[in-house]
């Protein structure tokens, strides 16, 4: 099977983390890279995803490790050759770019209960569940055909920082899986509430996230 991977031109620690755990599949890959633009930097009180730009660029991964590797200057100049597509860095795509192919994301939350941005976040201030959904792209912003939903695990001795690093490798874990995962499905949130998709948080209430951990991890810790 042709798949193609979806990410950035730029420098990018997901896609080479994911990049180094499917390289043993039995696919033909391709890579392709769409032009990044760096978002205006934020304060913030809590990161809880790893700096992405700590990493090789795409194409020098894809010369060492022999993946065609194409430049698209816009996400139209994608083409059809492949049978799959796997999101591993990417903005909103076009309805040109989705257009008669089959392409799979892995978002950060549960959907359709935690869509848009800063997922981790909202999930601890909202007192919502945590997992990450392997899903088809559609032209609306996470609400595509889900395929799996993989909860992370909550434990009383986590703090904020041992959450969301568990939950950012669940999401690579997630990518890495996605032949099984369509293979066989799973969903234990099927009757989770739908939510509007969220803007990034707010930094008064990130200040309460840590005021807040405790009284979710008693929520939802498994031990």
């Amino acid at each position: 099977m042709k798949v193609g991977l979806i990410t950035y031109q730029a420098p990018h620690r997901k896609t080479k983390e994911v990049l180094q755990k499917i390289l043993c599949k039995n696919y033909h890959f391709k890579i392709f890279a769409l032009p990044f633009v760096a978002r205006k930097q934020r304060k913030v009180f809590f990161s809880h995803r790893p700096d992405q730009s700590k990493s090789a660029p795409p194409e020098s991964l894809a010369h060492k490790h022999g993946i065609s590797y194409i430049a698209c200057s816009k996400d139209s100049d994608i083409d059809s050759s492949c049978e799959l597509y796997v999101i591993l860095g990417a903005g909103v795509l076009s309805g040109n770019c989705l257009k008669g192919k089959k392409i799979i994301n892995c978002h950060p939350g549960i959907i359709p209960s935690s869509r848009g941005l800063d997922s981790f976040k909202w999930a601890v201030y909202r007192m919502k569940p945590l997992g990450v959904t392997l899903h088809y792209i559609n032209e609306e912003v996470d609400s595509g055909e889900i395929i799996s939903v993989v909860p992370t695990d909550v434990y009383l001795s986590d703090n904020l920082e041992s959450l969301a690093h568990r939950h950012y490798q669940n999401e690579i874990d997630c990518l890495s899986r996605f032949d099984s995962l369509l293979a066989t499905p799973s969903n234990p949130f099927e009757d989770i509430e739908k939510s509007r998709p969220m803007k990034r948080m707010p930094f008064a209430k990130e200040k309460n996230l840590k005021r807040l951990f405790d009284s979710y991890k008693r929520k939802y810790a498994i031990c």
